[in-house]
């Protein structure tokens, strides 16, 4: 028999391009810092969105459909969860802050589905 995967990655994805701001690396949580200026979020920090590609002193931004990241700490729970940034690249679970549609934790390799 067959194995099969599901794989929502990208779903609804939409994009907006941006200024880098100090600290902007591929595939890092971000948030606004300055008149259409994105940065990396840092650790506690709320994120707008995911850096999908830095060139030339730009940013694409994923801020909206499904995406993949990393999580540190407790594995959070599939259903609507708050996260926010960690500083490395990925998120964590937190009390305060703005909640995301959690479809699918991997706790082998850490990581976690989310809606934008």
């Amino acid at each position: 028999m067959a194995s099969h995967t599901i794989s929502m990655q990208g779903i609804g994805a939409a994009h907006l391009s941006a200024k880098a701001g100090a600290a902007v690396t591929a595939g890092y949580p971000c948030q606004f810092t300055g008149n259409d200026t994105v940065a990396n979020s840092a650790s506690g920090g709320e994120f707008c969105g995911v850096i999908a590609g830095v060139r030339s002193g730009l940013v694409t931004v994923q801020y909206h459909g499904i995406t993949t990241l990393p999580y540190s700490g407790s594995a959070p729970a599939v259903g609507y969860g708050i996260l926010v940034a960690d500083g490395t690249g990925g998120v964590k679970t937190a009390t305060s802050g703005r909640s995301y549609l959690i479809v699918h934790v991997d706790t082998a390799a850490k990581t976690l589905g989310l809606m934008l």
